[in-house]
């Protein structure tokens, strides 16, 4: 199969972009769990949300384009058909739909819960600010940390993305460099770019906007999958990810939450449900990867 990742049209599966494995089977041990999270940089699994839930989710998700004129007439609603030329639903916060109960039926899950405080082996914490998206055809996400977004906070914070029904991967779904997160040859990349804080630094937080780039100059391995609706995928905050580019006429619409010890500190910007980056001008990256050598 093709599928465009940055600006290359690639296969999938192949060596440039792998297949995620699924961690289910480890899902009754926890020393497993945390073993494969530092062998992997993720945890794929596969289910975890009742796909009922997440199906009456992605309806009232919908119900609310369609309501912002965003998706295409007379096309079936559940569809998320976009018109020619698209148009953007800003819908990520701390109110408003993501805040819908039917979506925090998914957000906050106890399922998430559950797994959350077990690799804890305490109470967990989300934040209240949820990035809800919907991403429209050629859109697609660049590779980075999220650290250089969230980082004033606990060391121990977690991404969960989750889609929001049967995605495939020319939908344009979440992909994962395997091993940048301990890998020595992105020893240099965590110890610049990665102690980086977009806010404080004023620099954009895509590291990379060819993700293919990073593999071939530091190694690891990227790794993509069509995802079902109840499957999650989580990853620390040094975990190189990106997303592949959608090609479809329909929506893709996900949602990264994050979670974390409720004993830890909180980074501020986001225990209140609200951020400070969102569409500030920033110095962009290729002169900050100069700066750092990269």
């Amino acid at each position: 199969m093709k599928v465009r990742f940055g600006f290359r049209d690639i296969a999938f599966p192949s060596s440039e972009l792998g297949q995620l494995r699924a961690s289910n089977d480890l899902l009754g041990d926890v020393p497993s769990l945390w073993r494969r999270m530092d062998e992997d940089g993720y945890l794929l699994l596969r289910g975890l949300i009742e796909r009922e839930t997440i199906m009456s989710a992605r309806e009232v998700l919908l119900l609310h384009m369609q309501e912002q004129q965003a998706l295409l007439p007379d096309t079936p609603v559940l569809e998320g058909v976009m018109p020619q030329g698209g148009r953007s639903v800003r819908m990520m916060g701390g109110k408003g739909v993501a805040h819908h109960p039917a979506v925090l039926a998914v957000l906050e899950n106890p399922a998430l819960f559950a797994l959350f405080e077990r690799l804890f082996r305490e109470p967990a914490l989300t934040f209240p600010f949820k990035w809800l998206r919907a991403i429209g055809n050629e859109e697609y996400t660049g590779a980075h940390f999220d650290f250089v977004y969230m980082g004033r906070g606990s060391r121990n914070l977690y991404t969960a993305w989750i889609p929001f029904g049967d995605l495939a991967i020319r939908q344009g779904t979440l992909a994962i460099c395997r091993g940048s997160h301990k890998l020595a040859s992105f020893a240099r990349i965590r110890d610049t770019y990665g102690k980086m804080d977009v806010d404080r630094d004023g620099v954009e937080g895509w590291f990379e906007q060819d993700p293919l780039k990073i593999v071939e100059r530091f190694g690891g391995q990227w790794q993509g999958s069509d995802y079902g609706a109840g499957d999650v995928i989580i990853f620390g905050m040094h975990t190189m990810h990106a997303s592949t580019t959608n090609l479809t006429n329909r929506f893709r619409l996900s949602c990264d939450v994050r979670y974390q010890p409720a004993g830890d500190p909180v980074d501020e910007r986001w225990k209140r449900g609200g951020g400070g980056h969102y569409g500030e001008a920033r110095r962009d990256m290729e002169s900050a990867r100069a700066e750092w050598g990269l």
